[in-house]
């Protein structure tokens, strides 16, 4: 299996280049040349299976002959043996055709630690076979972040610097990064919104000042394994419905488009998805380039649901490129002209191609607050904002009756407690095992909002390639 960039001009890599690379050096994403594709019969036979043991199961055609299929399972294994959760992923139900699938019982309380547990271990199974050292940069609207600190801190040859927006994630969010003491942990606090912070992470990846002297590595979703090892968790709720006899819509909360983008490739692997719902809050750019065919970037305007205040969803240049016959030019002309206007037009076979398997919602913060207490009320389940916003979604994009649909829970409500409680009077109890993050030490810089700023910062701290 060999990895291709969205705009056409970068070098193919295989698995673990493109794992180190991140972004691809056209400035690009990489996706696999073609996409693997399991029969009904091989679908069927995943079902039961633990969830390391499926997750090397349906990771392994992306592997290729990197990592052996022995190899692969003693790294899932190694990763999920962290969950809180024996089941990993658990799924409950809300009612006769709403379920919960919950992506939160890792080590930092959200679903992004399905994925960068099992990147971290990447990381240093591939740098132990060089000299390499690796400089990973990261934005975070607020669970990236810890999730990525978390899998990272005290490993050998990595060094990572995590900028999230000053004063725009919550303070759990905050201090699940920033009480990290291990030397290789940086953690910046920029002044400006998280699309500024991506930005900048972008950027750094064609600063030749700062690639002729450090390896640049990636943490964020534009990292392909990263996204990979997300596709796994619409397996696991899929067999436990019905799959591959039976069709599942999922509803999911995004604002990079990642999450969303891996059921996208779950559905390419042959997954029975009936459809893929993405879920907004106001900031709506894929709300509006999926109903109107308009991507345009506007203000980004905080809410209580601060991982999808986005108005960039790098993700989606994936999506477009794959809609549109794969076409590199096309996509880096269509980029350009994102990057210098901050608008695009989808053309007619990405509207298409998108209106096929997507549907969207936009869920205020009243809907997003009547959605938490009908969790709550109705079901006796506390949902975080998020999760809101994705069950907004699935109770309002009609799905035919007999179709399960399953609202993807990203983060664990104790991660934002003010909003919970005002929404539920329920104050949500953060789990036992991060229950004395108020006491303990916080470190981080704080940085304007500028380019210069933050990569002399990085460039100071930062250990050379080797």
């Amino acid at each position: 299996m060999d990895y291709i960039s969205t705009r056409g001009s970068a070098p193919a890599l295989d698995f673990e280049g493109a794992t180190l690379a991140g972004l691809a050096s056209d400035g690009g994403l990489y996706l696999p040349r073609e996409w693997p594709r399991f029969s009904e019969a091989e679908i069927a036979d995943m079902a039961g299976l633990p969830y390391a043991q499926l997750a090397a199961r349906v990771m392994q055609p992306f592997v290729g002959d990197c990592l052996t299929p022995e190899r692969l399972l003693e790294l899932t294994t190694i990763a999920y043996g962290r969950f809180a959760h024996k089941a990993v992923t658990p799924l409950k139900q809300f009612d006769e055709q709403h379920w919960l699938l919950e992506l939160f019982h890792g080590p930092t309380l959200a679903f992004k630690d399905v994925a960068l547990q099992l990147l971290g271990l990447l990381f240093e199974e591939f740098l132990a076979r060089s000299d390499r050292n690796l400089t990973i940069v990261g934005a975070t609207s607020g669970d990236t972040g810890s999730a990525a600190i978390d899998a990272v801190a005290g490993r050998d040859k990595i060094n990572i610097f995590m900028l999230h927006p000053h004063g725009r994630v919550s303070d759990v969010q905050r201090r699940q990064m920033t009480t990290v003491l291990a030397p290789n942990v940086h953690n910046i606090a920029i002044d400006g919104s998280f699309d500024d912070a991506q930005a900048m992470v972008k950027r750094m990846f064609n600063d030749n000042a700062l690639t002729d002297r450090f390896a640049i590595g990636a943490v964020n979703s534009i990292n392909w394994a990263r996204l990979m090892a997300q596709v796994v968790y619409y397996f696991a709720a899929g067999l436990q419905l019905g799959a591959p006899h039976r069709e599942i819509a999922f509803s999911v909360p995004t604002g990079n488009f990642g999450d969303v983008f891996a059921g996208y490739v779950a559905a390419q692997m042959g997954l029975p998805v009936a459809k893929l719902i993405v879920a907004t809050n106001v900031n709506d750019i894929l709300h509006r380039a999926l109903t109107s065919g308009d991507y345009s970037a506007g203000t980004v305007t905080p809410t209580a649901a601060p991982s999808m205040d986005i108005q960039v969803s790098s993700n989606f240049e994936r999506l477009l490129f794959d809609l549109g016959g794969r076409d590199g030019a096309l996509m880096r002309d269509q980029m350009q002209t994102f990057d210098s206007s901050k608008a695009l037009q989808l053309t007619n076979a990405q509207r298409d191609g998108a209106a096929a398997l997507f549907a969207s919602a936009r869920a205020d913060s009243d809907a997003m607050s009547q959605a938490m207490r009908w969790a709550w009320e109705k079901c006796g389940e506390l949902i975080d904002p998020h999760t809101a916003c994705g069950l907004h979604g699935a109770q309002n994009v009609a799905i035919d009756g007999k179709t399960p649909v399953v609202t993807l829970a990203t983060a664990h409500p104790a991660k934002f407690r003010d909003p919970v409680e005002r929404a539920t009077g329920n104050r949500p109890a953060l789990p036992a095992r991060v229950a004395n993050l108020f006491d303990r030490e916080e470190r981080y810089a704080e940085l304007p909002g500028d380019y210069a700023a933050v990569t002399e910062y990085v460039a100071a701290h930062a250990i050379p390639k080797g």
